[in-house]
């Protein structure tokens, strides 16, 4: 088979597909016809076993019919998550643009790369295609960052549902491309629907919620993707919504999604979430039968396995048992596999190599100087100036800048969650450094908070029955069966003087196996009483335990930065220590243990470092390592990937006041993906400046806007709450009490915040002199003036108040626009809103225009917030039910 040849090189009689006459081929390879014809010909011809053996994320190859492997699993939240690609802004750092233009360009660029990366893959692997290698994309993640307590919130566009639903359908709309046959990619928008942690109970919950909640706050972006953008694919949620779980819900997914939105594409289910459907909801009795009604419901492609390649039917045998014991219809099975192959056809995965405008880009357009260039414009762009009293911007020379905080010279924090691996990534400590090139720039780290810092556990530490060493065993990693003693049957045992995987030659009984589990077995001996970190620097997978007990585990490790979790340690007290480390597939294992004793106090060298400097950079705030995807952290204010604080961690803030206490001026640049209650630097601190998890290019984006080079114009996309005190329960799905749009209380900062080194006025707002009738879209018109003396960009937001109406917000965001003024300059800005931009939804779930008087505010911000703006209103007569 060619490798160039894509998907078909041959067919039965070894006769060469392309060179066929058109006649002979059959209907399914035929381009001229249209692709849901061509994807029944296709499923007609299989046989029930070959059906069910597509409805997984693994989905075999039926040499046969001469369809290749292909999986469905591949991510590109804010890049592609492969090595050598680009890296932008973490979701919630996209949000704070307010530039839905930007994330266009930018989701071209990662559907770009996306080919180029899938067409490497087919070359290399004989024309299929493994996890992460294909070109149907789980991204954007649309849910509504409810509560900031949610770990996976910094993978969202916010707490606004227009918001999100604008940069939704600009990600969307970017990545498929607008080719009129052809997608360059397929974009999913997850996790449909009402899905917003806590982590630690996401494939048990039953999430109650309101039509009113579900229509109003919940749905909308999903319903723009896929109505507006005319997003492929749909992804599933772990959780149960009113009773019934996602990927089963006949209200999301029959009623809503395929019903009132005519969602012609095919639904995906969370990695997993099928299988919650009978063993963590207990919905259904048996697997087979969770996965019929999963099916019937219109879940069309099931995420069972991750990683490694299954080589048996565990994951689609379900289905078959199902239509033996008379749960599925085969029909069913058919509707499902005609989605999932239209999908494929219109990737051009069954049609001539040179037919599809995607297949021949340019390999050199990976990471490229142009795409790191967009990078650090769109993290430019990203950056919220939360404070300044003129402090900012800093002088480039002469001056002497003190940097404090471990987060400042590390890159991983920069990328966020779901990332690839950049050629190189700037730190923030490099970027200061090359734009304060005339400045003497020192550096301390001041705390060993979030620092990656430790020594390798020596052999002194380890024995195995009473004699130094560690005992190490191989097995093959069986995923279909890891409760099965046999399973994990050693087939290669052998005991080390340390736990140090490089100078561990692999036995020659496992040297090819794959996927390789390594164990090791052992007691740890402390020197010295404390509370230690201990982890592991490692390539891969793995998880350590302590006396039975989860210290930390990791889904995909760096050898060079290590992931530690917190354990006391008695001096001279043996504990029992047990390490599973799966190495990649296809690298050498590479995994080292390490510890350090705990001392959370300030470094007095920090300190020192502030009173000798005329300024203080403090990079402190949160990472990927604290809030992330149902994860194990053992820091205060943290659990299971979400937080119970949403404080800033005590030994960071104990840093700060330290180096304040110094009297120099302080600039505080925060790192996070969800809000900060950072009460006490609001008071004290010279600036704060919002930087998220910039991407590759954040360290210069930072720097720049520290100098002035960039003026800073990011919007808060999430409330930023004084603490939890100010919440709801997290538990509680009811909008009551959350998100600007329903809190009655005063923040910290408020949705849409954030300062300029310039300043901006707002005038003239030209609304309809007469009453718009309910239904009828309307337009608005305001005059953006820069009153300041330097170039810069404002983001003109438009929120509406509405008639006292059971069920409306307070406000609502319903329009922004980004523009860049000169000094001096001024600018018309033009809102045109439709019936749905002036809808609200009753409180019985009914989206509705309803009659009376609205108040419009156009300006920097919330009205009442400090921002300028300027304010009218207007009449709507009659009222209007929009669909649903």
């Amino acid at each position: 088979m060619k490798a160039t040849g894509v998907y078909f090189a041959t067919i039965v009689l070894g006769c060469s597909v392309w060179g066929v006459q058109a006649q002979q081929k059959p209907a399914f390879l035929d381009p001229r016809l249209p692709p849901e014809q061509r994807a029944a010909n296709l499923v007609q011809q299989m046989t029930l076993e070959e059906k069910a053996s597509q409805l997984v994320n693994q989905a075999r190859a039926i040499p046969r019919l001469g369809v290749p492997a292909y999986d469905w699993w591949s991510e590109a939240l804010h890049g592609v998550a492969r090595d050598g690609t680009t890296e932008f802004p973490e979701p919630v750092g996209l949000a704070a643009t307010f530039d839905p233009d930007a994330i266009h360009r930018m989701a071209v660029v990662i559907s770009t790369e996306g080919r180029v990366k899938h067409q490497q893959a087919l070359k290399a692997n004989g024309g299929s295609s493994d996890i992460f290698q294909g070109l149907d994309f789980w991204a954007p993640n649309i849910n509504i960052f409810r509560d900031p307590r949610w770990g996976r919130g910094q993978e969202t566009y916010g707490e606004d549902p227009f918001l999100t639903a604008q940069l939704g359908v600009a990600f969307v709309t970017g990545m498929q491309g607008d080719d009129p046959k052809y997608y360059r990619v397929i974009s999913t928008p997850k996790h449909y629907a009402v899905h917003s942690g806590p982590e630690s109970t996401r494939h048990t919950a039953d999430v109650t919620v309101s039509k009113h909640d579900e229509l109003d706050t919940y749905l909308p972006a999903f319903r723009a993707t896929v109505t507006q953008a005319k997003a492929g694919s749909i992804m599933c949620a772990y959780n149960s919504i009113n009773g019934e779980p996602a990927c089963a819900n006949e209200f999301l997914l029959q009623d809503q999604l395929r019903g009132k939105w005519n969602f012609k594409g095919y639904v995906v289910s969370d990695c997993g979430a099928v299988i919650d459907i009978y063993q963590g909801h207990h919905y259904k009795p048996t697997q087979p039968q969770a996965s019929a009604i999963s099916l019937q419901r219109g879940m069309d492609n099931e995420c069972v396995d991750f990683t490694f390649k299954v080589k048996d039917d565990h994951d689609y045998k379900p289905y078959l048992d199902a239509v033996k014991e008379g749960h599925l219809k085969e029909a069913d099975i058919d509707t499902a596999l005609v989605r999932l192959f239209t999908a494929r056809m219109k990737l051009g995965m069954f049609d001539p190599p040179g037919a599809v405008p995607y297949n021949n880009i340019d390999e050199s357009q990976l990471n490229s100087p142009g795409n790191r260039d967009l990078a650090r414009k769109v993290g430019d762009e990203a950056m919220v100036l939360l404070k300044n009293d003129g402090t900012l911007p800093l002088k480039t020379s002469g001056v002497k800048i003190a940097v404090v905080g471990p987060l400042a010279s590390q890159t991983k924090v920069l990328l966020g969650n779901y990332n690839g691996t950049p050629t190189h990534t700037v730190s923030i400590l490099e970027g200061l450094r090359k734009e304060f090139a005339g400045a003497n720039v020192q550096y301390v780290p001041g705390t060993q908070f979030l620092s990656h810092d430790a020594e390798t556990v020596p052999a002194s530490a380890l024995t195995v029955d009473g004699k130094p060493g560690i005992k190490v065993s191989y097995s093959k990693l069986d995923l279909s069966n890891v409760n099965n003693p046999e399973a994990t049957k050693a087939l290669a045992e052998n005991t080390y003087p340390s736990l140090d995987a490089a100078a561990q030659p692999l036995p020659a009984a496992v040297a090819d196996v794959r996927p390789l589990a390594i164990h090791w077995d052992g007691m740890l001996t402390a020197p010295e009483t404390s509370d230690y970190n201990l982890g592991l620097k490692a390539d891969g997978f793995f998880r350590i335990q302590l006396d039975g007990k989860n210290v930390t585990s990791s889904y995909g490790g760096d050898p060079n930065e290590a992931k530690l979790g917190r354990v006391h340690l008695e001096a001279g007290r043996p504990t029992t220590l047990h390490v599973e480390y799966t190495p990649p597939e296809h690298g050498t294992p590479k995994a080292t243990l390490v510890w350090s004793k705990v001392d959370m106090k300030p470094q007095p060298e920090a300190v020192e470092a502030a009173k000798n400097a005329d300024v203080v950079i403090a990079v402190l705030g949160i990472s990927s390592e604290l809030e992330g995807e149902e994860m194990q952290v053992s820091e205060p204010g943290f659990k299971g990937g979400d937080r119970t604080s949403i404080d800033l961690p005590k030994p960071e803030e104990d840093l700060l006041e330290a180096v304040a206490a110094a009297g120099k001026p302080v600039v505080l640049v925060l790192t996070n993906g969800s809000a900060l209650a950072v009460g006490w630097a609001k008071d004290h601190v010279n600036a704060i400046l919002d930087a998220w998890y910039p991407g590759e290019e954040g360290g210069t984006a930072v720097a720049e806007t520290l100098s002035g080079k960039n003026n800073p114009a990011g919007r808060l996309p999430v409330t930023f709450y004084t603490g939890v005190d100010q919440l709801p329960p997290f538990e509680d799905y009811a909008m009551k009490g959350r998100t600007y749009r329903y809190f009655d209380g005063t923040p910290l900062y408020p949705f849409g915040y954030g300062l300029s080194y310039t300043t901006f006025s707002y005038s003239g707002l030209a609304l309809p002199t007469s009453a718009v009738a309910a239904g009828e879209p309307m337009n608005a018109e305001v005059t953006v003036t820069n009153t300041g003396k330097v170039a810069g960009d404002e983001v003109a937001q438009l929120y509406l108040g509405f008639p006292s109406v059971a069920g409306a917000p307070i406000r609502a965001l319903r329009g922004f626009k980004r523009v860049h003024l000169e000094p001096g300059q001024s600018q018309k800005v033009r809102f045109e809103l439709n019936a749905r931009d002036l809808s609200m939804v009753s409180e019985a779930g009914d989206p509705i225009v309803a009659e009376g008087k609205y108040s419009m505010s156009v300006g920097g911000g919330q009205p009442n917030t400090g921002a300028p703006s300027v304010t009218g209103t207007f009449e709507v007569t009659g009222t209007a039910k929009l669909p649903e």
